[in-house]
């Protein structure tokens, strides 16, 4: 007789109702076993995350189970913030195994209180607390964690231990957890979007990482090229359920076609098998009235009726999202962006460019190295620099930001952002909205509690409604769905302008004419294709 499995996550018949009684997930049911990389993909606001915390035991499901073996490490969606005041320590201990934790938690409490009073007792529990950490693998797990400091951070452990994860970058913290996880005891891994934050050499670690580990990993993430190298299994919510593609990325968007026409095909024939029935059952009805010899027909066709209409219909094929993204720009002087002798102080040297209109450009480039600020100065903000940047004539650029905190637009919704900013009445807003399914009651929710993907859909309408001829983005695809990153990538291809993209996307990129590369040591220059690590490349001088 075979053993269990030693690593493996079983999710059986879940049901969680929202707090304000909205239903999300339905009677969820599937596995992820021994050695499967599977992700978890689906619309904004589907239940991705949810799924995760509930499996994770952070929320209670309404009813049904979730079980695990092997351990079970957790990277929550945001692990940090500007106002946390945790430590490295604590960072690492809070996805250490809940024993190591626990141990950790009493020897802090007794060190506590032997700074408070140092008599005998207090010296046998700390001694005690101390032999406790020791066995739990306090100690061992430390030397790890020195192993993850000095890969993720380039010091060891001893050097940041205390040092605060608000002074670490969002993605030195991502890249910091990851390796705890992926280095440490627990034997099934649930990752939310560990790839937001990664450079893109980041993300190349971690699809190398995820191949090699036999752990077993449930992920969420919208970055299709980490999907496509290394993940084996797609697990789609949608529609308030999952569903279960067993092959890789690759084949998924046609495998999610068939699936849909299967199930509308299951669906009509159900129908027309119920219109059948009813039909029936009114015809015998009538002739029972005046011929007793069709009663017993009559009853049996009702029975049959309840019967089929008890069992119930076969599922409906989840609705597209149907994203429409009417970016239409207009045509403008020959050269939309000439640069002569820019430098934005302090980030780069001086350098000359022109961009002509109805080019894509893609700025690609180290963190840190001025991307963004050079968006933000072509968008017209005063951004601190030497130089010539000018834009041609009839050329009207619109702003993507790449953060979404926006002050202008908090408590604000979006119906009375597009009714204020762009003088249309509500009908008409909507209709706008509703091309990027932000309509309904999401029109009507206050901006700062949208997702990171309908707030960025909500730029990308915005933009939109501008009449911008010169596009800015910056990282838009960062927390749009698949479905989203695709409308904007046709929305992009229709658009009658320039495009100048910040991205970390090398699926997003791939469609670009140009590439822009801001250089660590303040070079910018030009390559033919996407330079991801620009560190590597030799470049004449």
């Amino acid at each position: 007789m075979k053993g269990s499995a030693v690593s493996h996550v079983e999710v059986g018949h879940l049901t969680y109702v929202l707090p304000d009684g909205r239903p999300l997930l339905d009677d969820v049911s599937f596995r992820v076993g021994e050695g499967v990389k599977a992700a978890l993909v689906g619309p904004n606001g589907a239940g991705k995350t949810t799924l995760v915390r509930l499996i994770a035991g952070d929320l209670q499901p309404i009813e049904g189970s979730v079980a695990s073996s092997g351990g079970l490490g957790v990277m929550r969606q945001f692990i940090g913030g500007i106002r946390d005041d945790r430590t490295v320590h604590d960072l690492l201990l809070g996805v250490a195994p809940p024993g190591v934790r626990r141990a950790a938690e009493l020897l802090a409490q007794a060190e506590l209180a032997m700074m408070e009073r140092d008599d005998e007792k207090t010296q046998l529990r700390y001694a005690q607390a101390i032999t406790d950490y020791t066995d739990a693998g306090g100690y061992d797990i430390e030397v790890l964690w020195d192993t993850c400091t000095v890969a993720a951070l380039g010091v060891p452990y001893d050097r940041v231990k205390y040092r605060e994860v608000n002074t670490l970058s969002g993605g030195e913290q991502k890249r910091l957890v990851l390796e705890a996880l992926l280095r440490g005891p627990d034997q099934v891994l649930l990752l939310d979007e560990p790839d937001n934050y990664l450079d893109v050499p980041g993300k190349i670690w971690l699809e190398q990482a995820l191949r090699e580990t036999p752990k077993t990993v449930l992920l969420v993430s919208h970055d299709r090229q980490l999907l496509a190298d290394a993940v084996d299994r797609i697990v789609t919510v949608e529609s308030g359920n999952v569903w279960i593609h067993g092959g890789g990325f690759a084949g998924y968007s046609e495998a999610r076609r068939e699936r849909n026409e299967r199930l509308e095909e299951l669906r009509r024939r159900w129908d027309e098998e119920h219109a059948k029935l009813r039909r029936l059952v009114v015809m015998l009805k009538q002739k029972a009235t005046y011929n007793d010899g069709m009663a017993a027909a009559y009853h049996a066709a009702q029975t049959r009726l309840r019967r089929f209409e008890e069992a119930g219909p076969p599922e409906v094929p989840p609705k597209d999202q149907l994203i429409s993204m009417r970016l239409r720009g207009g045509r403008t002087g020959k050269r939309a962006v000439v640069c002569e002798g820019l430098e934005l102080t302090g980030l780069m040297r001086p350098f000359d460019q022109e961009i002509w209109y109805g080019e894509r450009v893609a700025v690609l480039g180290s963190n840190g190295s001025g991307k963004s600020h050079f968006l933000r100065l072509l968008g017209g903000e005063p951004i601190a620099h030497t130089g010539v940047a000018k834009l041609g004539a009839r050329v009207v650029p619109g702003h993507f930001a790449q953060t979404h905190a926006r002050p202008e637009l908090t408590g604000r919704t979006p119906c009375e952002i597009v009714m204020a900013e762009h003088a249309r009445p509500r009908n008409e807003a909507m209709k706008a909205l509703s091309r990027y399914e932000l309509a309904g009651t999401i029109g009507d929710q206050r901006f700062e509690t949208l997702s990171g993907g309908q707030q960025a859909r909500l730029q990308i309408l915005l933009l939109e409604l501008s009449g911008a001829t010169l596009l800015l983005l910056d990282e838009p695809t960062d927390n749009l769905d698949l479905a989203s990153a695709e409308a904007l990538q046709a929305g992009l291809d229709a658009f009658d302008g320039t495009v100048l993209a910040v991205t970390h996307d090398r699926w997003f990129a791939a469609d670009f004419d140009r590439f822009l590369i801001f250089g660590a040591d303040g070079q910018v220059y030009e390559a033919p294709e996407p330079v991801w690590d620009e560190g590597r490349v030799v470049r004449p001088r």
